[in-house]
């Protein structure tokens, strides 16, 4: 699919994928799979649900993986709760694979979902075979904190287009604003927004998860030193949320990193170039 208007000609597997129901625990949590080929498990933002990832993108990466994705337990059309960790929200994940029978696979984290993964990679790495990071951070102390612009928009009830300019994209590109649109067009055809988290408490629970990973009292920074999983981190080089510039200090000593930064965009490249970026991750899962 070159373009959107492609995109509207093709039948969507990420538009036309049913949602389904594993019970875990006496919960049941929501997933969808589609695609062909080796598996990637997509691991949400902040306040993310099944249809906040674009579906351009998805449907990318289903042209050659076969794709799950997942409201976190207390998200959307998942019961329970969210963990207050990010260890915790890794191993639930690791339970829902557990579910569906994949033993290994490659995962892919956004933002909050960044972070996350990180956790997946380094607690199971028998498990995980290749990790795609995507506007998020690595854990640890970072130099540059999220800016308070972020907060004032991503704490908001509901977030329209405006907002989604500057938490996603990079407003002062006239492009950047014009591929935004397009994408929010795209997502809106499934989204149910009522469904987006918006209570205090499950905000302060991710924000909790966020804490904890940058108090990193399992070392992960350091195991980047002697981490065998291959990575690619996909970063805006706006990103108002986790500066791609937090990555910077820590390439030196992580040999297994490799790092794409794009021009003229915020913290979802992903969905301001969702063919290009998908084309760029199959090609890093392709590699041996």
């Amino acid at each position: 699919m070159k373009n959107a208007q492609e995109f509207l000609e093709k039948e969507s597997l990420a538009l036309t994928a049913a949602t389904q129901f594993a019970t875990i625990g006496g919960k049941k949590r929501a997933y969808r799979q589609f695609g062909t080929g080796e598996h990637l498990v997509l691991v949400n933002r902040f306040r993310g649900v099944l249809d906040t990832w674009d579906p351009l993108f998805l449907d990318g990466l289903a042209s050659q993986n076969t794709v799950t994705i997942f409201d976190y337990s207390g998200i959307a059309l998942s019961e329970g709760e969210l963990p207050l960790n990010t260890i915790d929200v890794a191993k639930e994940i690791i339970q829902l694979l557990d579910y569906l029978d994949i033993q290994q696979f490659n995962v892919l984290g956004w933002s909050y979902g960044g972070l996350v993964t990180q956790s997946l990679m380094f607690q199971y790495p028998d498990r995980v075979l290749k990790t795609v990071l995507v506007g998020t951070n690595p854990p640890g102390n970072t130099e540059i904190p999220i800016q308070p612009i972020f907060f004032e928009k991503a704490l908001k009830p509901t977030n329209d287009l405006e907002d989604e300019y500057v938490l996603f994209f990079e407003p002062s590109s006239e492009k950047s604003k014009q591929l935004a649109q397009a994408s929010h067009e795209r997502i809106a055809q499934r989204l149910d927004r009522s469904l987006i988290p918006a209570t205090q408490d499950i905000l302060q629970r991710y924000f909790a998860g966020s804490i904890a990973f940058r108090e990193d009292k399992l070392n992960l920074r350091e195991r980047y030193k002697t981490l065998q999983t291959p990575v690619f981190v996909v970063s805006g080089d706006n990103d108002i949320s986790f500066a791609v510039e937090n990555w910077f200090p820590l390439l030196k000593n992580a040999p297994t990193i490799q790092h794409l930064i794009l021009h003229e965009t915020g913290h979802g490249p992903q969905h301001q170039y969702p063919t290009f970026v998908s084309a760029y991750i199959n090609l890093f899962l392709q590699q041996a």
